[in-house]
Formats: structure tokens, sequence, C-alpha cells
């Protein structure tokens, strides 16, 4: 059975992007907003009501960029689907996961980077958010494949 995940990728009007630093199994890794599709909800919807419970921010959900696969033995059968999006409204501020108590929380920062700043992180994921993501943006992407394999 399939799990289904989501990520946003925003960009404010300095042409940073939104990211936040979640702890987990011991280290800290940097990542655009999302989680966890809920029953009854689209990657789309459940994108834009992750974007808001962890960052205090509104966003209209975008163009598919990226839809990654992982079959693993330890992991399950996963998918997340990677959306652009545009700021609508909120207040940025750090939020909160519903599913933890507040003993349990995995989020601890959350702003927005620089395309050199997210270069020199330590662990950021997935790590083509350093260069592929640049290119998607900048150049006319007629036919990009969206549709990933992670191994």
């Amino acid at each position: 059975m399939w799990v289904g995940g989501v990520r946003v990728v925003i960009l404010d009007d300095k042409k940073r992007v939104l990211m936040v630093r979640q702890h987990h199994e011991g280290r800290d890794i940097w990542m655009v907003p999302g989680g966890g599709v809920e029953e009854g909800e689209n990657s789309s919807q459940a994108g834009a009501r992750e974007v808001l419970e962890e960052t205090g921010l509104r966003v209209k959900m975008g163009k598919l960029i990226w839809h990654v696969e992982e079959v693993s033995e330890k992991r399950g059968q996963r998918f997340v689907n990677f959306f652009l999006a545009e700021l609508e409204g909120g207040t940025l501020e750090l939020g909160s996961d519903p599913e933890f108590d507040s003993d349990s929380q995995v989020l601890r920062e959350v702003r927005f980077m620089s395309r050199e700043e997210m270069c020199h992180l330590e662990v950021l994921y997935p790590e083509y958010l350093k260069d592929e993501l640049w290119r998607f943006l900048e150049e006319d992407y007629y036919g990009y494949n969206a549709f990933k394999i992670r191994e």
C-alpha cells in the first residue's frame, strides 16, 4: 500500500525559498514545508494545509515539479509530490504538527533561504534542492519529466 506525502516550494519576492528545519532520528534536516496526505484530500490540498500548519502562511498551489517514489523493505512504498506555490497571505511563524504533542514536536525553525544558503546546508532533503530546483526555476522546462524514483 502506498503512503503519500507532499512538499511545497514557495519563493518570496527576493527569490528565496521557504525552508523548515525539522528534527528526526537525532539530527536536524532542512526541507521545504509539507507532510502526509490525509484521508479525503489530494496532494495539492494537503500541501496548502501543511504549509499553513508549519509556517502560518496561506498559499495558492501551483505546478507539480517532481513526483518522487520509494519502494524499500525498510520504509515500504512511498511517494512525495513536490509543488510550486505562491504566497497569498498569513504571517510567517513556526507552526506545529497536530499529530505530535507539545513535547514531541519536530519543527525547529522556519525561514526563507537564498540559493547560496541552501547550498551550504549540511543536511538538506532532497539534495536536488541545491541544484535541480534552480535549473527548473530559471529555464524553460517544456516536457520536463516530474516523475522520479528514489533509491
